[in-house]
């Protein structure tokens, strides 16, 4: 996928479209999850392939074509003349013998003419967009738990590998093998969590806390700079990871770059829920985010905040907000931010395809006898939808080589996983089904009926091109849902590479940007591209509406919420 800006501006933006097959969406995430520990159950759908069998049965010149395509390209494979070659960025065919030596080239394009064949009888079955996305998904994991980079005999680095270590590589992969099956959600390791500690190296932005209650903590950031700006910016994290990948690490933190750019920065962090708190629900979190925006707004002696939000807390932030706005106290919220959130789930991906609502039934009756979702059994979900990045790299990496994982930061917060409350579980999976936060009053939030189009604020949203989770088109149809102007930030970036984006001279990053844009997505052929990271531009965008600065205060808390703890706080380090 090009990030460059091009000439024919319509032709990427097609090309981004096209991967739309690819993507994700909520409820899914978290029905699987629910009935399936390892997250892999439903992906491998037999009858999204019977589908394909009876659509290429009711078109059998189709069938007969794709065949003879077929067997033509393994014979230039065997003769050397075939052209196939992996798409430009796979790193599972980037050690030269793959193109050096006649055999593997020959697995490979074998390999390669298959997967191509596959796809085109998909296209050629010429099914219904949920029976499509079930079918192309299916044939993608099992074609690449196939490649013949998973397998020792046909993988180049391994088998260096077994002549170098005497196939002591092996033996150890075996007992890692072992040690991560015993466990859920019996997946390869993906990093060496030994080199990690929450509030030693990760999360150490200096802060107290200063509200605790039964749902979260507030953390009240030091200000960095002599003057700060009059008006603060609450932090609404996920409920369904931890906070901290939005202060992961020096550098390489959002709320410390805004604190060095004047803002008054206050985090939420949410206690992990469990049996005893399964009553936790949608007007338990949107009511959370409003004593926490009311918090804020008497420690700063203002009377309204900045919100912003990230992926499900988002969705919590939308519904909070539309319930000010019912109420018409919308001038509690000097503005609205969302990152990687999708407000809209109509064919939100391929996950949305993958669910049903009696699946949907059973997955929530499930988390209700327990009184959450296992967060790692969403952990496993998350990894099926990127198997090759996700799964079978670790299993190569850790099994095959026998090496430790590798020590990433933002890997260790990934699996750091949290519960989910059954009853947010429960509203999260109908508001996804029903798609309510479309349609005005089909939602009520804390006895308000939601409409989104009431919340005319000025909003910013970032969405990721790479984004696995949150479908870019989905979390861009925000952009007409909610009232009020809106800034629209699409990142060259994936779902969390899109937040961790630090503005530093060396960044590699990319992206494209429109205010109050159209309905449809004609506006990124025209869109131009901004190298470097949105921070900067967020920060400019935050600072316009935050009024004057004034001196910094030089304590933190105020006498009705006094600090009581140091950041990070309690609930972070919850099990």
């Amino acid at each position: 996928m090009s990030n460059q800006q091009t000439s024919t501006g319509r032709d990427e933006a097609d090309t981004i479209g096209s991967h739309a097959a690819a993507r994700s969406a909520l409820d899914v995430l978290l029905t699987d999850a629910a009935l399936d520990e390892r997250g892999a159950g439903r992906f491998f759908s037999a009858p999204a392939g019977a589908r394909v069998v009876s659509g290429l049965a009711r078109r059998p010149n189709r069938l007969a074509r794709r065949a003879g395509q077929l067997g033509a390209e393994l014979a230039r494979v065997a003769s050397g003349r075939s052209e196939l070659a992996p798409a430009k960025g796979d790193k599972r065919f980037a050690d030269r013998a793959w193109n050096d030596n006649w055999l593997l080239r020959g697995v490979l394009q074998s390999y390669l003419a298959v997967h191509e064949t596959v796809d085109g009888l998909i296209d050629d079955a010429e099914l219904d967009w949920r029976a499509e996305r079930q079918a192309r998904f299916a044939a993608s994991n099992v074609l690449d738990a196939l490649a013949p980079t998973n397998y020792p005999w046909s993988n180049p680095v391994v088998l260096r590998e077994i002549v170098d270590r005497g196939g002591a590589n092996l033996l150890r992969g075996g007992r890692r093998f072992v040690r991560d099956m015993s466990h859920a959600p019996r997946l390869p390791a993906s990093v060496d969590t030994s080199r990690f500690e929450v509030g030693e190296n990760l999360a150490v932005t200096p802060g107290s806390v200063v509200l605790r209650t039964e749902v979260f903590e507030l953390i009240h950031y030091a200000p960095s700079t002599e003057d700060v700006l009059e008006v603060p910016l609450l932090v609404v994290p996920p409920t369904i990871n931890r906070y901290y990948v939005l202060d992961i690490a020096p550098g390489r933190s959002l709320v410390e770059y805004l604190l060095a750019q004047g803002q008054q920065v206050f985090m939420v962090s949410w206690r992990n829920p469990d049996a005893l708190h399964g009553h936790f629900d949608l007007d338990t979190y949107a009511r959370g985010v409003l004593e926490a925006r009311a918090a804020v707004a008497e420690i700063t002696g203002q009377t309204s905040a900045h919100v912003k939000a990230a992926c499900s807390g988002g969705i919590i932030s939308a519904a909070a907000v539309g319930h000010l706005a019912a109420r018409g106290e919308l001038d509690d919220v000097a503005s609205l931010s969302l990152l990687v959130c999708a407000l809209d789930n109509e064919r939100a991906g391929t996950t949305a395809a993958l669910t049903s609502r009696e699946v949907a039934a059973a997955a929530v009756a499930e988390s209700a006898r327990r009184g959450y979702l296992d967060g790692r059994a969403l952990a496993g979900v998350f990894a099926w939808l990127r198997p090759n990045d996700l799964i079978w790299n670790y299993v190569v990496n850790n099994y095959l080589l026998g090496k430790d994982p590798p020590a990433f930061d933002i890997l260790y917060w990934n699996q750091d996983s949290v519960r989910l409350a059954a009853g947010l579980h429960r509203d999260f999976v109908q508001l996804a089904l029903e798609n309510s936060l479309t349609r005005p009053g089909a939602l009520s939030t804390l006895g308000s009926p939601i409409d989104l189009e009431k919340v005319d604020i000025d909003t910013y949203m970032v969405a990721g091109v790479k984004d696995h989770i949150v479908p870019w088109e989905n979390a861009y149809r925000s952009t007409q849902l909610l009232g009020g102007h809106s800034r629209f930030v699409l990142s060259a970036s994936g779902h969390i590479q899109a937040l961790v984006n630090p503005a530093d001279e060396n960044s590699r990053s990319n992206y494209r940007v429109v205010d109050d844009g159209p309905s449809d997505d004609s506006w990124l052929a025209g869109a131009s591209v901004v190298p470097g990271s949105w921070w900067p531009d967020y920060a400019g965008w935050l600072a316009a509406r935050s009024g004057e600065r004034r001196p910094a205060p030089r304590e933190l808390g105020s006498d009705r919420y006094p600090p009581t703890a140091k950041a990070p706080g309690t609930y972070v380090h919850a099990a």
